[in-house]
């Protein structure tokens, strides 16, 4: 049987290595991945910049979740350069063309005086709260920890905003802004999950601080218990990543629309009408815009209200699961959003359908350079109306 010198022999013989000031050369080239292969609690000391972690053990299991294209070009260090070697041979052997190994490990690159940085980690808690996502490579710790540091802003704590706010701040969402001037009406029960039996008449935004915070601690819930206007969205909006409408009139989403424009802040539209659903993601100045696919609202007398017509109380918590899980993507970075299509959704089918929307290079709002665009109140246009009808679109999936 071969001795742990020999074997390590074998697989250098097998690998390209580089010294960490070649390795640093390397790592500044487009597309280079740094890979460490230590156990956790090294790679929490200390690691280099943006560096996949994946320790030994896994490497096999993990690897091709992490990296999937096999000629990336991988610098990979463990502590003394030892177990990256068997790495890069282990790398070789799953077709991976393009390895080095950095000689020395973390210990030389610090010891020359290379950059390194103590990496962003989760606490032990966090690691079994969130393990479910950890498993998955398009979120990782990585991702997490950029859902912690993420800002999200709900409009309303309604139908909609209570199943994308409860599935947010389970998924570890930092902070959630709630804007809502209502209190909790019994007839609210039948939909708005947010809210509970004893809360009937308590602020809705207080009544879903207390089921967010008691859900995940994590979560920093701020409150605005005021009627969104022209005069207080800006400064509202600013300093959130996203919006998620839950909006029930015209007036509000065409103000959303536009503060969202002026202020670079993309938006998940959602929307419900007795029985039927529709969501869109509208980022600012690279798709069409809210006021792109509704120039104008329609009559009121066909736009009857929530109130008026009524709805299906599971509805909403389907449509506003769906704005949570497209808030996630957009904040994440990953899979291809809702921009340029509108999801609509019809129970009674059981149907779903994806539509175009197409940017008007006319639009009032989105055609505008930023500064020329003048925040006003739209309460003149129509009354309260829970969702848009349909606009001239054409069908891309059914």
């Amino acid at each position: 049987m071969p001795t742990f010198r020999e074997l390590l022999s074998t697989a250098r013989s097998r690998i390209a290595e580089a010294p960490p000031e070649q390795a640093a050369v390397l790592l500044r080239r487009p597309g280079t991945v740094a890979l460490d292969v230590r156990e956790a609690d090294e790679y929490e000391q200390g690691a280099l910049k943006d560096a996949v972690h994946i320790p030994r053990g896994f490497l096999e299991l993990q690897v091709s979740g992490r990296i999937p294209d096999r000629a990336t070009p991988i610098v990979v260090y463990c502590a003394g350069g030892v177990r990256s070697a068997f790495a890069a041979d282990t790398l070789a052997q799953l077709g991976y063309s393009n390895v080095v190994n950095m000689i020395g490990g973390f210990n030389r690159w610090k010891d020359e005086g290379h950059p390194w940085e103590p990496p962003v980690v989760l606490t032990p808690d966090q690691r079994t709260r969130y393990h479910r996502h950890l498993l998955l490579p398009e979120v990782d710790v990585a991702g997490q920890v950029k859902l912690l540091r993420s800002k999200v802003l709900l409009i309303g704590a309604g139908g909609l905003g209570s199943p994308a706010a409860l599935y947010l701040a389970a998924a570890g969402v930092g902070t959630l802004g709630i804007v809502d001037m209502d209190a909790v009406d019994a007839s609210n029960l039948q939909r708005q999950i947010l809210h509970s039996t004893e809360r009937i008449g308590e602020r809705k935004v207080d009544s879903a601080k207390k089921t967010l915070t008691s859900l995940n601690p994590d979560v920093n819930v701020v409150t605005y218990d005021v009627r969104l206007g022209a005069d207080n969205i800006l400064e509202i909006f600013s300093g959130y990543d996203l919006i998620v409408d839950g909006g029930d009139n015209f007036p509000t989403r065409y103000l959303v629309n536009d503060a969202s424009l002026k202020l670079d802040i993309p938006v998940v539209h959602g929307s419900i009408f007795r029985f039927e659903g529709q969501v869109s993601v509208y980022l600012p100045h690279q798709g069409p815009c809210y006021r792109c696919q509704v120039p104008e609202p329609p009559p009121p007398e066909l736009a009857p209200s929530c109130s008026e017509a009524g709805v299906l109380g599971v509805l909403p918590g389907i449509i506003g699961s769906i704005q949570a899980m497209e808030a996630i993507k957009v904040l994440l970075g990953i899979g291809d959003p809702l921009v340029g299509r509108l999801l609509a959704y019809d129970a009674l089918d059981g149907t779903f359908r994806t539509f175009r929307l197409n940017r008007d290079p006319h639009c009032p709002a989105c055609s505008l350079p930023k500064d020329q665009l003048v925040i006003e109140e739209y309460d003149q246009l129509c009354l309260p109306h829970p969702v848009a009808p349909p606009p001239e679109r054409v069908p891309v999936s059914a």
